[in-house]
């Protein structure tokens, strides 16, 4: 490394700044580095950590697939040690050369995957020979562009590093390209689920192909990652890459210059992640729709389903109770009913099941003409029950209905979603008391319902309710994503040191962001938009 880093101070070529990750895949890279920083809050709150010979956690048992390598630091560096800056420098300001190093690193890291991608599987014949052009397309995208913008970014990423071993800023080139070269991440992003789609229907049609991939995927150079986890390294980078600066937003002056272009990048890069998130539901949300409506059959009064400003937010079956209230007659299967729920962003249709794939529909109501009323207090019986009121159904009457779910989680999760906003304690009570709740993630979950939230190792989210059998309702500190997660996926963050500086952090990005949409409002002559109450609050996206 030493002798890389001399190379890069003396006007190296593009392939010196490579030499800071030797044989590091990017997947390897970023796993290595949200372990790191569980490690480090681990560490923090007192708990025993992975190498400190106490058993931890299983889900903390991750290990790097290659021991021998770890995380370079640029204060480890021999030309950053033979300088004497480490002896002068102020800790915070080594802070923040390590911060705008990381985003150096991880993106050499991340070209090393894409290079691979690219000579082991784009460019390889036993792919090439086996798919027709379509199918290439299908699977590969615009990965090319991808690899063009990456190759451009670490260029003149490396350009800065020549300049002097003290980094001056990295941000204004985020900034840079995000502004010219990151919209193709756009079009590879919403492409994704064509193109999850599309491999698995040659896997199962072509046979030589699917040999072939199975070849590919247990060669040695592939350290035992798949082909897919190559195929979704653009959206975790664009996704990593906003938290790497607003990593680096934490951490330097307020107000000053690199406060300015790090606000510029972090803003970028949220747009495009924001433009990547709306298109990949704008089209996922069409097609649930359209096969949604090929089940429905309507008794009487039809409900166009199919609408623009129109999603699911979650659907299943609960059971419909009915009769005297009694301990005797509820143990009666006969007053259980099943019924099926399909609950959008602005209407619920009630269907009981007429076939195995179809679905008649019984009553319908405005998603904000609903009510809810939780029977937790009225004994064990109706510990999983609770009263859906439509206050004006179908026939424009007021109708109730007594459901019976499976769980608490599922009764509670039913209710979140039905009535969002009626006062009860899913509303955040972190308002008032900055030491609420969080716990951090420390294995990656996908959603697997549509109220469900996915999280990425090292996330960290505040609480807003938890069951007794095993799922949390969180919000996700740095983008303010809402939704239910299991409980085994996290770990409660113990100290109160640790929760407030989060909640900090969260706050400074928020407010100096603040202070530039209302820099640039005053310039454009327009009063800035009113500043939210709670940073919290204010983070949050509507469910």
């Amino acid at each position: 490394i030493s002798q890389c880093v001399k190379k890069i101070c003396s006007k190296s070529s593009f392939c010196a700044i490579m030499c800071l990750c030797p044989d590091v895949l990017y997947q390897e890279y970023r796993d290595t580095s949200k372990q790191q920083e569980i490690e480090q809050r681990r560490q923090r709150d007192g708990l025993p950590t992975a190498g400190s010979g106490v058993t931890a956690a299983p889900a903390l048992q991750l290990q790097l697939r290659n021991s021998m390598h770890s995380l370079s630091l640029w204060q480890n560096l021999e030309a950053v040690k033979d300088s004497g800056l480490l002896k002068t420098l102020e800790p915070k300001e080594i802070i923040l050369q390590e911060a705008m190093f990381e985003l150096v690193t991880s993106e050499a890291s991340y070209y090393k995957s894409l290079e691979l991608l690219e000579t082991h599987f784009l460019r390889n014949p036993l792919l090439v020979n086996t798919l027709s052009q379509s199918d290439m397309h299908f699977l590969f995208s615009n990965i090319e562009d991808i690899m063009k913008a990456s190759e451009r970014f670490l260029m003149d990423l490396e350009h800065r590093i020549e300049e002097s071993i003290l980094i001056s800023d990295v941000c204004d080139i985020v900034q840079t390209h995000a502004v010219n070269h990151f919209q193709v991440f756009i079009s590879y992003v919403i492409n994704q689920a064509y193109q999850e789609k599309n491999y698995r229907r040659i896997l199962q049609e072509n046979a030589l192909f699917r040999e072939n991939m199975s070849m590919l995927e247990n060669q040695p150079k592939v350290k035992g990652l798949s082909f897919t986890s190559f195929l979704i390294l653009p959206f975790q980078r664009i996704t990593r890459l906003k938290l790497l600066v607003q990593n680096i937003l934490k951490k330097v002056e307020e107000n000053s210059e690199r406060e300015k272009t790090a606000i510029s990048a972090h803003q970028e890069l949220e747009r495009i992640v924001k433009e990547c998130n709306e298109g990949v539901r704008k089209m996922s949300r069409t097609e649930e729709l359209i096969s949604i409506e090929k089940t429905l059959e309507f008794k009487s009064k039809s409900v166009p389903v199919i609408s623009h400003s129109r999603w699911l937010l979650k659907k299943g079956e609960v059971q419909q109770m009915s009769g005297p209230k009694s301990t005797r007659t509820m143990r009666s299967r006969k007053l259980y009913h099943p019924i099926y729920l399909f609950l959008f962003n602005n209407l619920l249709l009630i269907t009981k099941r007429s076939s195995r794939s179809k679905f008649q529909v019984l009553d319908s109501c405005s998603r904000s003409m609903l009510r809810t009323e939780d029977l937790e207090d009225q004994g064990q019986m109706l510990a999983c029950a609770f009263v859906l009121k439509l206050l004006e159904n179908q026939e424009d009457r007021e109708v109730s209905y007594m459901l019976k779910t499976e769980s608490i989680s599922d009764k509670l999760r039913w209710i979140y979603a039905l009535t969002p906003n009626r006062r009860t304690r899913f509303l955040s009570t972190s308002t008032s008391q900055p030491d609420s709740a969080q716990v951090q993630c420390i294995q990656s979950y996908s959603s697997q319902e549509p109220d469900e939230l996915s999280v990425e190792m090292a996330d960290v989210l505040h609480i807003l309710e938890c069951t007794d059998d095993g799922w949390m309702l969180g919000e996700r500190l740095h983008d303010g994503e809402r939704g239910w997660f299991p409980t085994r996926v996290v770990e409660k963050i113990m100290s109160a040191e640790v929760r407030a500086q989060n909640l900090k952090e969260c706050q400074r990005i928020q407010q100096a962001q603040e202070g530039a949409q209302g820099a640039r409002a005053a310039s454009r002559g327009r009063r800035p938009a009113k500043s939210p109450q709670n940073v919290l609050t204010c983070m949050a996206t509507p469910y």
